[in-house]
């Protein structure tokens, strides 16, 4: 799908994104989600239809091989090989965040429009993100789909597909905010292997990614208020019902504070 051009008009932000969800090449993809958030703030915006995909969600490469996460073979990063292997994974968590965030946009009718822009916007940061990673993967010898890869952020996207609430608090608040504690330690590894791009280009994930657990954080709070719910005691019953994974030690308590985690919930995570 070609990217929107300056002089075009823009589609309904929504129906772009899903256009955008569905575009199956990567370059493509990163093109036309760049091109939205660019654009968030002045295209037009239905915030109530009701829309359908006419293809497979989300639209990926044939390549990356998707394999269950525990037959995805890890390398050694002291080796070149394994650093580029690492550098692929992080890669394509960051390609699923596009999708995850162009998903958030097109799926639940009915927000206010601050969400939707709100979730243009990280779909075009983490098409940043992936960009930085694809380009220091290439200049390896390598490119995304050069190795295996697991399939687990989807997965709970598609699990909680019908419930925004859950989608808020399961995907952003939880599978995206275990990189916020994940991040430090891989920058240790690069740095050990002397990767300083690598380091370099981390450092800007996880500024980004502290604004999206953040953006992640308020809504689940909006839409628990606007539903009746308390948070805190609502968020340990859906991690149950949907299994979703607690994060490991240790958690980094400075980037949790900033995205919006309280104290009670952090002790909660801690537990």
């Amino acid at each position: 799908m070609p990217a929107p051009t300056a002089a075009s008009p823009l589609p309904d932000l929504r129906r772009a994104a899903l256009d955008a969800l569905q575009e199956t090449e990567p370059g493509s993809k990163v093109d036309a989600a760049r091109a939205l958030a660019l654009r968030r703030d002045d295209g037009p915006l239905d915030v109530v239809a009701e829309l359908q995909p006419v293809g497979d969600l989300p639209g990926r490469p044939a390549r990356p091989v998707l394999q269950p996460a525990l037959q995805v073979r890890q390398r050694p990063v002291s080796t070149p090989e394994g650093r580029a292997g690492l550098l692929h994974a992080i890669a394509h968590i960051e390609f699923n965040a596009i999708n995850l965030a162009l998903d958030a946009v097109w799926r639940f009718a009915g927000l206010p429009a601050a969400y939707y822009r709100d979730w243009v916007r990280v779909a075009g940061e983490e098409a940043h993100h992936f960009s930085l990673l694809r380009e220091h993967l290439q200049s390896l010898g390598h490119d995304y789909g050069d190795f295996d890869a697991h399939d687990g952020l989807w997965t709970m996207t598609a699990h909680t597909a019908h419930d925004p609430v859950a989608r808020m608090a399961l995907v952003p608040r939880t599978l995206e905010a275990r990189g916020l504690d994940a991040t430090p330690p891989l920058q240790r590894k690069f740095a050990r292997a002397g990767d300083r791009r690598a380091v370099e280009i981390l450092a800007v994930i996880l500024r980004d990614e502290i604004g999206h657990v953040a953006i992640g954080n308020r809504w689940y709070r909006w839409l628990c208020e606007r539903d009746g719910l308390d948070p805190v005691a609502l968020y340990p019953q859906l991690a149950e019902r949907y299994d979703a994974p607690k994060p490991r030690p240790p958690l980094n308590l400075e980037a949790r504070g900033a995205a919006g985690f309280t104290a009670e919930e952090m002790a909660w995570l801690s537990a």
